[in-house]
């Protein structure tokens, strides 16, 4: 009778450890037949210009054959910045406020939001040119940020130092997904002028790399869902616990009552 009894508890526990494991075919990224390991497969994919919004902070740095004048625009660089913290961009950059304004030195108010950056770069050296003789204006967007949760292996907030970024880039930033994370099923949260927007993604479909949301625009959030097989592996090791102390219950009573 206890033989059977154990057997039937580790039958139990066998199940649903089976149960708890990730099929190979949900694991590798960008699944296509078409690829080839003699010739390059190439996938269309235009990057989208981002246009400024309120809220973002921009760098602004003026080069001219007039130093003195050029550093009434150029915002000094905290030491802590060189160090690397991400937080003290927002102390070396020109915010754009509500109207879509920044406030530059003698120019005065500029409004940038709905062009890009390389439209708001010309802007300002119009604008500045007019005081400075020969400005050279460098403009680069601080407020580059992105969020990845779920299960990955270092979820977080990432800054991006470049004008663009990528699905894969932001998942590699929070160290990959885990096993347990649904590739299948990622959510990117955009935030747009009218609210919220979510999008569900595909890690493993090579279509991936042809959809408008394979590039990420600022303050984007990625979620990846865990799979079904997280939560059973974790009931199969809390049954395992229970089964291990009724085994060891029932071994105690046939010992008390021989």
């Amino acid at each position: 009778m206890m033989l059977l009894l154990r057997f039937r508890l580790l039958g139990w526990l066998f199940l649903l450890g089976l149960g708890g494991c990730v099929t190979q075919q949900k694991l590798p990224y960008l699944q296509s037949s078409s690829y080839s390991k003699q010739k390059p497969v190439e996938v269309a994919n235009a990057r989208p210009a981002y246009l400024l919004q309120p809220g973002d902070v921009l760098s602004i740095r003026v080069q001219s054959v007039q130093p003195a004048l050029s550093e009434l625009f150029n915002v000094p660089t905290p030491q802590s910045m060189v160090s690397g913290d991400p937080s003290t961009l927002y102390l070396t950059g020109y915010p754009i406020d509500e109207a879509g304004t920044i406030n530059l030195p003698t120019v005065g108010r500029l409004k940038v939001t709905g062009i890009s950056l390389t439209q708001a770069q010309v802007l300002l050296e119009q604008k500045v040119g007019a005081y400075v003789r020969d400005a050279n204006v460098l403009v680069k967007l601080l407020s580059f940020k992105i969020t990845v949760l779920g299960e990955v292996r270092t979820p977080g907030r990432y800054f991006i130092y470049n004008p663009q970024a990528t699905v894969l880039e932001a998942l590699g930033m929070a160290g990959d997904l885990t096993e347990f994370g649904n590739r299948q099923n990622v959510k990117l949260v955009r935030q747009t002028a009218k609210g919220s927007e979510v999008v569900l993604l595909d890690l493993t479909d090579a279509n991936l790399l042809q959809s408008p949301y394979y590039y990420l625009l600022p303050n984007d959030a990625l979620y990846v869902e865990p799979l079904k097989a997280r939560t059973e592996r974790g009931n199969a090791n809390n049954l395992g616990l229970v089964f291990a102390g009724i085994s060891a219950i029932v071994l105690l009573i046939s010992y008390l009552t021989r």
